[in-house]
């Protein structure tokens, strides 16, 4: 094994620790938060965000929530999909692409804390509530948090990267 392999197999396995242990406090959160509070009555933590239990059998936002079923596999395929799809592009980024590794372990980390709930439990499992006055923000979970934070720092990356000078290509 080269050094060059080793240091992309020792990036890869932190990576995908990384997502691991996304999963795992998401779903240790969801636990917890299932065993303690009561569906749909919220509990203050402080102005502007409580504990609130919630089961969404939808997707983002809800949707597909009032489905009739089916959606369940639908959203579970999605997300196998796009968590296989993740591994893949994972393990074939190079190794100057941190930030960009990082956002899809949190992506992936969240996809699978996600896809768990969905495909054991059915519906994906829901608590953090956020709101300013009267208007209250969807509530979502750590697995959620994850995704958005993934996908901000793709989007980042994208910026950062069209900003650097362009490889140039050998002569042929």
């Amino acid at each position: 094994m080269t050094a060059n392999t080793a240091h992309k197999h020792k990036s890869l396995v932190l990576l995908f620790t990384l997502a691991g242990m996304i999963a795992v406090i998401d779903r240790v959160t969801k636990v917890i938060c299932d065993a303690n509070l009561v569906l749909g009555t919220p509990v203050s933590v402080f102005p502007g965000f409580d504990l609130l239990l919630a089961y969404n059998t939808g997707a983002a936002f809800s949707f597909l929530d009032d489905a009739g079923g089916w959606q369940r596999w639908f959203l579970t395929g999605i997300s196998l999909s796009i968590s296989i799809f993740i591994i893949v592009w994972l393990t074939r980024i190079p190794r100057s692409q941190k930030l960009l590794g990082f956002a899809l372990a949190l992506i992936l980390g969240g996809a699978l804390g996600n896809l768990y709930d969905r495909m054991l439990i059915g519906y994906v499992i829901d608590f953090i509530s956020v709101y300013a006055g009267e208007y209250r923000f969807a509530t979502f979970n750590v697995a959620d948090s994850a995704v958005s934070v993934g996908a901000a720092l793709m989007v980042l990356d994208m910026f950062l990267d069209m900003k650097r000078p362009a490889e140039s290509d050998p002569v042929s």
